[in-house]
């Protein structure tokens, strides 16, 4: 008995460590956030919401709020679809080819993102793409297609086919049935994938350091281009909202799939 528990004791002890060991950056950013001093400090003296108020009243912070959300909106409404209808082609198609295709779209979760950043600049840069909002939700969207294409996928496994094919023998086509018969069935799959690929958007900064610009400068853009120059307590309260919103965010999509399950 005693000799069965210690493997578990230790497997849990490991997992302790390294849970602490990720969310300790976050368990310091947060009291930070509510410094009253002009610098980082860490414990803070004492607590204020000042820096908070800073983000809030600055003009260019809140552009750049703006900008981040609405190419988060726009890489939802567009990666969304797509991803969904890949993933609906990968899951009935038993060919190679599309097994191919599947693997291609991986590639951004794949690839080291200094290295797509990089070619993402050169091709934008022949294109005229290059501090453009269009730029922007392309690459955007590219790199959310694998979020939604991999939970949809997983939805799919879980969803009993026959049921579409039920509906088409009765005269639906492959569109109508999927929209009436499949999507109610993989909505949470659907939107998680969603959420993803939104918290990825807002949350992208290599490729925005390359690519944005200008009136389309993102949220974290504007936050590295801050650090270079002075470590104000400001970044430490970004941080936490966007900490905060993408937990949120998260719990909000796990909880769809639970009720789906």
């Amino acid at each position: 008995m005693k000799t069965s528990l210690l493997p578990r004791l230790a497997f849990g002890l490991i997992i302790g460590l390294v849970l602490i060991y990720l969310m300790l950056p976050v368990l310091i950013i947060v009291p930070m956030s509510f410094s009253s001093t002009r610098f980082l400090t860490f414990p803070p003296p004492a607590l204020s919401l000042r820096w908070y108020a800073e983000y809030f009243g600055n003009p260019n912070w809140m552009q750049g709020t703006r900008m981040s959300l609405m190419l988060g909106v726009l890489t939802v409404l567009i990666a969304t679809p797509l991803g969904t209808a890949a993933a609906y082609a990968i899951s009935n198609a038993q060919n190679r080819l599309m097994r191919s295709l599947h693997m291609v779209l991986m590639l951004p979760l794949i690839v080291p993102i200094i290295i797509v950043a990089i070619g993402i600049f050169f091709v934008y840069a022949k294109l005229g793409l290059i501090q453009t909002l269009t730029g922007l939700v392309l690459a955007n969207v590219m790199l959310g297609l694998p979020y939604v294409i991999t939970s949809v996928v997983a939805g799919l496994q879980s969803f009993d086919k026959t049921q579409e094919m039920v509906a088409r023998s009765l005269g639906m086509n492959r569109l109508r049935a999927f929209l009436t018969v499949t999507l109610p069935q993989i909505k949470a799959s659907v939107f998680a994938g969603a959420v993803f690929a939104f918290i990825s958007a807002i949350d992208e900064t290599i490729i925005a350091l390359f690519v944005s610009g200008g009136q389309y400068q993102t949220l974290t853009k504007r936050m590295f281009t801050a650090l270079r120059d002075e470590i104000d307590p400001t970044i430490a309260s970004i941080s936490t909202l966007l900490t905060a919103a993408s937990f949120l965010l998260v719990l909000l999509a796990m909880s769809g799939q639970k009720k789906e399950a």
